[in-house]
């Protein structure tokens, strides 16, 4: 055996060892890769609650912004309505947008969704960040009921929702138990999910008969439909 042969049999398991750490690194890199939601002018990788897709006009997204109308009603029901659930499950996640309500409006950011069809809505298993005109809806007046807040759960710490009209860039960031909301920068809530001291918040709210609110720790991401104009852009997601 030559002196470049041996030599080439040395090298070549540090060559294969190298080629095939980028590829280690990459897979990795994609478990946290942020994840546009709302690509292109499709609602492909959403579904209203319970139902295999979106149909109508009630929901439409167009140049990035994810627009819910409730203005096309039938029998005092919103035609295609329903809350919207983006098609994966999350565990450990961090996810942001940008919202706007409507003057008076009522929406929310619900997570940890159950979607099964024992259950009638995504509200009935999914913890929320509230989404709200502060000042124009009957629930600004109500502890844990306002914009930011986890609703009927925490208040904000602090209150940093802008007017009615513009758009507001929440965060909800939930690893291992720890969860926390951002608004507009500001961390507004922090608590441990589903510990003993969340346990007994739920059980002094208006969840405390239902048995499967905030009882799962992975679901789905659902935006409501609240029966009010809301707006989305920019929401962006990643696996911790």
């Amino acid at each position: 055996m030559n002196a470049k042969w041996i030599i080439a049999m040395a090298v070549l398991p540090m060559l294969i060892a190298c080629g095939s750490q980028p590829k280690i690194k990459e897979t990795l890199a994609m478990d946290n890769t942020w994840v546009n939601m709302l690509e292109g002018n499709s609602l492909s990788q959403w579904h209203i609650y319970n139902k295999p897709g979106v149909s109508g006009k009630a929901w439409s997204l167009q140049d990035g912004v994810l627009y819910f109308d409730p203005s096309n009603k039938k029998d005092g029901k919103i035609v295609d309505g329903g809350d919207l659930v983006y098609k994966e499950d999350f565990e450990n996640f961090h996810l942001k947008l940008e919202w706007k309500i409507s003057a008076k409006g009522n929406s929310g950011i619900i997570f940890y969704v159950k979607e099964d069809t024992s259950f009638k809505a995504p509200y009935l298993t999914g913890p929320e960040m509230q989404i709200l005109d502060n000042d124009g809806h009957p629930d600004g007046k109500i502890v844990k009921h306002r914009a930011g807040d986890l609703y009927d759960l925490m208040s904000c710490s602090k209150e940093t929702v802008k007017p009615v009209g513009e758009w507001n860039l929440a965060e909800i960031i939930s690893n291992k138990g720890q969860l926390d909301f951002y608004l507009n920068g500001e961390k507004v809530v922090s608590t441990q999910y589903g510990d003993d001291a969340w346990k007994t918040m739920v059980a002094k709210s208006k969840f405390k008969d239902w048995k499967y609110f905030g009882a799962y720790k992975s679901g789905k991401i659902v935006l409501q439909d609240h029966g009010d104009a809301v707006w989305f852009r920019n929401a962006m997601i990643r696996r911790l």
